[in-house]
């Protein structure tokens, strides 16, 4: 294979980022950062974060695009994670019922969503960013108003209302990084939380195989020749997003059992376009998702993160990192989103 076709193959943005995150990982040996701990936060980082962006390889493939209401799973997980923590349930305990509450519930959102997505062919994407504005501000309301009593979960004055950022210490706070965790060195790794991912993504995997998953994807690149051997495409395209819609809920219990704060009210709002960014940098189209593509964006999205933070503070004595992680993630987002339809970004 000649350099031509490597440089084909890997694609102009991943080389570029990928050349990026190299330049900032030797810069940041170079000012004598703490290397162990940068690996360990990009190792969990990814743990942390690649479920949500598996989220997006269902809506993909069954022809949605990139699913920018990933808030609306988001904000089920929540509600499973609030009611464990309500029930005053700690460890596995607290994150299996967590999980059993929120998956029904995600189903049935999904399901519904995906009725709303079926009326609004071609403008998915655009539907989906703003139903998810109006999903989460509805649900500013309902946090306030919500029948919780734990006081771990409550504002201390006046006895109503949730916390905009509550701690899961006492839940199911570590509980997966914790879970056959081992050292190397200074790194701990976080065994539970990337075998989560793995186990996740191999069900995606193995799904997408199979028969239902191979009709999925035939409505998702080609509406009328799905229709013409005989599938039906609104059907794949409601398993789609129901399936993306499961994801978000189990992603986001993940997510918050890591970080240990579960967040509310205007959080979720911040989910999709990180896990959208990270997708399309692993070279996603807005036609074609897979697997491998979930595990290098969010490698490089999370790697760049995790790096780019200490060495621009020093480097620049300021806040220019989260200016320039910006300023990356929405670029990729756009130049990925303005690709002709199936031309790898």
């Amino acid at each position: 294979m000649d350099i031509k076709n490597i440089y084909k193959k890997i694609g102009f943005p991943r080389l570029i980022i990928s050349t990026f995150l190299i330049i900032l990982l030797i810069t940041a040996a170079t000012l004598k950062l703490p290397m162990s701990g940068i690996w360990q936060d990009i190792f969990t980082r990814f743990g942390m974060n690649a479920i949500l962006v598996l989220a997006m390889v269902p809506s993909i493939q069954s022809g949605i695009g990139v699913n920018f209401n990933l808030p609306l799973g988001v904000i089920f997980g929540l509600i499973g994670a609030l009611v464990s923590i309500e029930l005053g349930l700690s460890g596995f305990a607290s994150l299996f019922v967590a999980l059993a509450i929120a998956i029904p519930l995600a189903i049935i959102g999904g399901y519904l969503y995906g009725l709303m997505l079926n009326k609004v062919k071609g403008q998915e994407m655009t539907v989906g960013n703003y139903f998810g504005y109006s999903i989460v501000s509805f649900m500013c309301i309902f946090w306030l108003v919500a029948p919780f009593k734990n006081p771990e979960l409550i504002w201390a004055m006046g006895g109503t209302g949730l916390r905009v950022t509550l701690s899961m210490e006492s839940s199911m706070g570590g509980v997966l990084d914790k879970f056959l965790a081992f050292k190397i060195g200074n790194i701990v790794f976080p065994t539970g939380l990337i075998l989560t991912f793995v186990i996740l993504a191999s069900i995606v995997w193995i799904f997408s195989k199979s028969k239902k998953g191979t009709a999925m994807k035939v409505a998702g690149s080609s509406e009328a020749f799905a229709a013409s051997n005989g599938v039906n495409v609104d059907k794949q395209r409601l398993l789609g997003i129901i399936l993306s819609t499961v994801l978000a809920a189990i992603g986001i219990i993940i997510y918050s059992q890591s970080f240990g704060f579960l967040q509310l009210y205007n959080a979720p709002l911040y989910v999709a376009l990180p896990a959208a960014a990270s997708i399309l940098i692993g070279g996603a189209t807005l036609h074609k998702a897979k697997i491998i593509h979930v595990i290098i964006g969010t490698f490089l999205f999370q790697g760049l993160l995790v790096v780019a933070l200490p060495v621009i503070n020093i480097l620049s004595e300021g806040s220019m990192a989260e200016i320039i992680r910006i300023i990356i993630s929405n670029g990729i987002i756009l130049y990925a989103l303005t690709r002709e339809a199936g031309e790898a970004a």
